[in-house]
């Protein structure tokens, strides 16, 4: 990989990260939780609506979610199988923790950027279907699940179906799926386009002011491991895999990135919410996020994509 090319990827990611770095420390406190609540209901479901209409769409999409999920139950037996081994006196809560910053990877807010960076809006739809099918309900169905038997919290177990009902990316997945070939005015057109990559740019600035409100760095040993499951292993055999069954090019790019993301912000929601290890899910989520700028050459140097 040239120096131009490792430059045009971090400019941006760097760029619009560092600056939600800043804004995170001089704006009000609740602006992170006003931009993250514009992104959920409005820019991202016009983003994905407006890049859906230059995406290649196919049969071979389904193969994403597999993947994903493929992932994220080996992300869960790797951490298992740590825990058994290594760590048998930690807190219920703690093991649930570190089982969730393994197998649930930032595949919206930080993986849809990275991956119209490295792989271009061409092939956006492996990453929408990697994250709605995948990610999402892998977050908060599974990793839901797994913390409500933590808590031994039996009434929530539709929360997860709410959620995801809920969630209007779903809902512009399948307008922009049913739109995309529907003709529009050239103006409409390059706005869908403008908007879509801006709401691209604010995602990235978002986790920048997430990652400055990032106080507790406490249990970075703990976290280390579990990164060390989702950043470099899981990757690692899917990568293999995936070269394996003969996937290779621009999906295998696709693909391969996205089991590549840092933990999700929504290990700490789901950490918080019942009452397992905070500080852990944000050490992961803060050391993972600036990990990625390590691992993310590595990868394309090792698989040659």
């Amino acid at each position: 990989m040239t120096l131009t090319q490792l430059l045009s990827i971090y400019t941006p990611l760097v760029g619009w990260t560092s600056l939600g770095l800043v804004l995170g420390r001089i704006l009000p406190p609740a602006m992170p939780g006003h931009i993250g609540k514009f992104l959920f209901w409005v820019g991202v479901p016009l983003g994905i609506f407006g890049f859906l209409r230059g995406a290649a769409l196919s049969w071979s999409l389904w193969l994403a979610p597999v993947v994903a999920w493929s992932a994220i139950f080996l992300g869960i037996g790797l951490a298992r199988t740590w825990l058994r081994r290594h760590r048998p006196h930690w807190s219920p809560q703690r093991q649930t923790s570190f089982l969730l910053t393994a197998m649930v990877g930032n595949t919206g807010y930080i993986g849809f950027p990275v991956s119209l960076i490295l792989v271009g809006p061409q092939y956006f739809a492996w990453a929408i279907f990697y994250d709605l099918l995948g990610s999402t309900p892998g977050a908060y169905g599974l990793g839901v699940a797994l913390a409500a038997r933590t808590r031994d919290r039996q009434g929530d177990r539709w929360q997860a179906v709410r959620t995801m009902a809920l969630n209007p990316a779903f809902w512009s997945f399948g307008l922009g799926v049913a739109c995309r070939n529907v003709p529009f005015p050239p103006l409409v057109e390059t706005g869908l386009k403008a908007i879509a990559w801006m709401m691209v740019a604010v995602a990235l600035v978002l986790v920048g002011m997430r990652l400055s409100r990032l106080s507790s760095w406490h249990g970075v040993k703990p976290a280390l491991f579990g990164l060390g499951i989702k950043m470099v292993l899981v990757p690692l055999v899917v990568g293999v895999l995936l070269w394996g069954v003969g996937i290779t090019g621009t999906v295998h790019r696709a693909i391969l990135l996205q089991t590549a993301m840092p933990p999700a912000f929504a290990t700490l929601v789901i950490s918080e919410a019942y009452d397992l290890d905070p500080e852990l899910a944000v050490t992961a989520i803060a050391i993972g996020s600036v990990g990625l700028l390590v691992m993310l050459p590595v990868w394309l140097w090792l698989f040659g994509v």
